[in-house]
C-alpha cells in the first residue's frame, strides 16, 4: 500500500490536478485559507478548492481590497461559490479573536471541514515585538493560526461529526527551514546571542554561513533563525493537534513544505540571501515552482484519504506528519517531529495567548 493515493504526483503537480483528483472531499463543504492574495499561494489554494464546487470559501487575509479582488478573480471562473472576506490580522491577539468571533457568529455557515493555515512572513531584517510581547515571525506564522485555529474548533468538530474519519484536515503551511532545527526553548524572542543558547538550539552555523551569515555566534536575531522556528512550529502544531482531536473527532492535522515560489514572501530577504538562491538555481539545487505547484502540496494534505493518522504513522516519531513535493517526508529535523517537543509547544503556545484549551 502506498502512502498517498497518487504517488505519481511530484514537484511539478498543480493544485487544479490534485483537486480534481479529489472532488468528492471538496464539493458542498466548506473550506478556510488563511494568507489570500492574487500574488501568492493562498490564491492557487483557494482557486483549486474553488474549482470544485465547495459550499463556501472563506478568505481571509490582512487587508479588505485584497481579499475583495480575489473574490472578485474567483467568480469570473467559478461563480456559484459562496465567497467570504474575513479580515485576519495574526500579529495580534486581539485582531485573532475578533476575527474568529465572526467566524463563530455565520449561524448560516455551521460547519468548517477544512483549515489551511497558509499565512505568513519570513526574514523580518529587525527583531520586531508585537503588541503581545512576541517576536513577530512566531507571533505571526504560529501562535496567531494556534489561537485562531482553536477558536474556531468548534465549528471543525461539527464538521468531524458527519465526516469519515480523518476527512476534517487542519493543515499547516511550513518550509523546508523545519528542516534545519526546532523550537528555541530557553529564547523564543531572540533576547541571548546563539552561543549563549544550549548547544542543541544553538544554530547550524555551516547552513547560516552558506546564506551568507559569517557571524551567527554572536548574533541575538537572525531572520532566518526565526523563521526556522516558526515553521517547526508549524509541524508541531499539526501533531499536537492530531494527538488531541484525531481519535476523539476524526480530525486531523498535517503540514507541508509548498516549495521556492517567487511571492511577496521574500520581500524581507537580504541581497545576500537572494544571491545564495539565485546560485543554488543556477546550480540546479533548487528549482522555482508556479504558484499552482506550490498549493499542489497543501491540496493533498487537505483532501487525500490514505493520509489518515494510522495508516501513515508507521511507528516512526512524525511519520506522515509532514509532506513535500506531494508526497509523505521524513526530512524535518528530529526536534520538529518529536512528540514530546509538540507537548511543549501546546504548553507554551497556552502561556502565551493565556487560555488552556481541550475538547
Amino acid at each position: 500500500m502506498t502512502a498517498t493515493t497518487h504517488p505519481e504526483f511530484n514537484a511539478e503537480t498543480e493544485a487544479l490536478d490534485v483537486a480534481k483528483a479529489f472532488p468528492d472531499a471538496i464539493r458542498g463543504k466548506t473550506i478556510l485559507v488563511t494568507g489570500v492574495n492574487l500574488k501568492g499561494i493562498g490564491f492557487a489554494t483557494a482557486q483549486a478548492f474553488a474549482s470544485q464546487a465547495p459550499a463556501s470559501c472563506i478568505l481571509a487575509g490582512r487587508t479588505k481590497t485584497k481579499l475583495q479582488e480575489c473574490i472578485e478573480e474567483l467568480k469570473k471562473v467559478y461563480p456559484n461559490v459562496d465567497y467570504r472576506p474575513l479580515i485576519l490580522d495574526l500579529g495580534s491577539q486581539k485582531a485573532v479573536r475578533s476575527a474568529a468571533q465572526e467566524v463563530l457568529s455565520w449561524n448560516d455557515v455551521p460547519r468548517i471541514h477544512i483549515l489551511v493555515n497558509n499565512a505568513g512572513l519570513a526574514t523580518i531584517p529587525e527583531r520586531t515585538l508585537t503588541e503581545d510581547g512576541i517576536e513577530m515571525t512566531f507571533a505571526t506564522n504560529h501562535i496567531g493560526h494556534f489561537l485562531f485555529t482553536c477558536l474556531i474548533m468548534p465549528k471543525l468538530i461539527e464538521a468531524a461529526k458527519a465526516n469519515p474519519k480523518g476527512a476534517t484536515r487542519i493543515v499547516n503551511v511550513s518550509s523546508r527551514a523545519a528542516e534545519g532545527g526546532g523550537i528555541r526553548w530557553s529564547d523564543v524572542n531572540f533576547n541571548k546571542k546563539s552561543r549563549e543558547l544550549p548547544e542543541v538550539e544553538q544554530p547550524n552555523y555551516k547552513l547560516l554561513e552558506m546564506w551568507g551569515i559569517h557571524n551567527g555566534a554572536d548574533l541575538s536575531y537572525i531572520p532566518l533563525e526565526a523563521y526556522t522556528q516558526s515553521k517547526a512550529a508549524g509541524i508541531l502544531f499539526g501533531i499536537g493537534l492530531t494527538k488531541m482531536l484525531y481519535e476523539k473527532y476524526g480530525i486531523l492535522s498535517l503540514a507541508i513544505h509548498p516549495g521556492i515560489i517567487n511571492t511577496e514572501l521574500a520581500r524581507y530577504s537580504t541581497k545576500e540571501q537572494m544571491d545564495a538562491i539565485k546560485a543554488r538555481e543556477r546550480s540546479g539545487l533548487i528549482k522555482y515552482k508556479t504558484l499552482g505547484q506550490g498549493a499542489a502540496t497543501s491540496l493533498v494534505a487537505a483532501l487525500d484519504p490514505k493520509l489518515g493518522f494510522s495508516e501513515t504513522h508507521d511507528g516512526k516519531e512524525g511519520y506522515g506528519a509532514y509532506l513535500v513535493d506531494c508526497q509523505i517526508s521524513q526530512n524535518a529535523h528530529p526536534r520538529a517531529k518529536s512528540s514530546e517537543e509538540a507537548e511543549k509547544l501546546w504548553k507554551l503556545s497556552e502561556d502565551l495567548v493565556g487560555e488552556k484549551f481541550s475538547w
